[in-house]
C-alpha cells in the first residue's frame, strides 16, 4: 500500500553528516524493535518491572536511532540521486517517505510504552503492543525497499558508479562516431551525385557527336534518292508516236 506523501521541514546541523553512515545506522533501527517486541512478549508472562524498564530505554534508543537513520539517510540519498534512473528515483522516494513515517511512529510508540508503564490499564497495553507489532512490519519493509535499492539499484555502491561513468563515456564516443559516419555517409552520396551527373553530362555529349552526322547523312540520301526517283519517272514517261500518212490512191 502507497503512503500518501509527507515532508518534514528542513533541519540544519551546525556539522556536515558523513556519507555512508546510514547503512550503519539503519542495523539498529531494524534489531532494537525485535529485542523490544520479544521482551514485551516474554513480560506479558513474567510481569517484570526491570524487563518493562528495559524495554523502555530500548525504546528511547530507538527513537534516536531512527532520527539518525532518517537523516543520514537524507544525505546518502542526495548523493546518489543524480546517478539514478526514473525507476529508482521513484524507489528512493518511497523508501524516504516510508522512513519519515516510522520515525514518527518510534516517538508514538515511545509515548504509548510510558503510558502503559504508568498505567495498569489492559486496553492501553494492547495498544502498545499493536503498535510495535505494526512498527517492526513497517521496519522490516524498510529494510527489505533499502536492500533493493542498494542490490538492484546500486544506491551509493561505488563500483557501479565507475561503470556509470565508463559506460557514459562509451556512450558518448558512440554518438560522436555515429555522428562522423553519417557525415561521411553523406558525402560520399553527394560526390556519387556529382558523379553522377558529370557522367550523365558526358554520355548526352558523346550521344549528340555520334548521332547528329548520322542523322545528316541519312537525311541527305533519302532527299538524293528522291530527287532520283522523280527524275526518272520524268524521263522514262514515252513520248506520244505519230503515224505517218499513207496515201491510198
Amino acid at each position: 500500500m502507497q503512503l500518501p506523501a509527507i515532508s518534514l521541514p528542513k533541519v540544519e546541523f551546525p556539522f556536515d553528516i558523513p556519507v555512508l553512515w546510514h547503512p550503519v545506522v539503519d542495523h539498529f533501527v531494524i534489531a532494537l524493535p525485535v529485542v523490544i517486541l520479544l521482551l514485551e512478549l516474554v513480560n506479558l508472562v513474567l510481569r517484570k518491572k526491570a524487563i518493562s524498564g528495559m524495554s523502555f530505554f530500548l525504546i528511547l534508543f530507538t527513537v534516536f536511532a531512527a532520527i539518525g537513520a532518517y537523516f543520514t539517510g537524507l544525505v546518502d540519498g542526495s548523493e546518489a540521486y543524480p546517478t539514478l534512473n526514473d525507476a529508482a528515483k521513484e524507489a528512493l522516494a518511497a523508501h524516504k517517505n516510508l522512513g519519515t513515517y516510522l520515525m514518527l511512529a518510534s516517538g508514538v510508540l515511545l509515548l504509548f510504552k510510558l503510558i502503559s508503564m504508568l498505567t495498569d490499564k489492559s486496553i492501553i497495553r494492547v495498544i502498545y503492543i499493536f503498535i510495535l507489532i505494526v512498527f517492526v512490519a513497517g521496519i522490516f519493509e524498510q529494510g527489505e525497499e533499502g536492500g533493493e535499492l542498494v542490490y538492484k539499484h546500486g544506491l551509493n555502491v561505488a563500483q557501479v558508479k565507475v561503470l556509470d561513468d565508463e559506460l557514459f563515456d562509451v556512450q558518448e564516443e558512440l554518438d560522436e562516431t555515429i555522428e562522423e559516419l553519417e557525415e561521411m555517409k553523406a558525402s560520399v552520396e553527394t560526390e556519387k551525385e556529382e558523379n553522377i551527373e558529370t557522367n550523365t553530362t558526358q554520355t548526352e555529349a558523346e550521344t549528340a557527336v555520334e548521332t547528329t552526322p548520322v542523322e545528316t547523312i541519312t537525311e541527305s540520301v533519302e532527299t538524293e534518292v528522291k530527287k532520283e526517283v522523280e527524275t526518272l519517272q520524268v524521263e522514262g514517261m514515252p513520248e506520244e508516236m505519230v503515224q505517218p500518212e499513207i496515201a491510198t490512191h
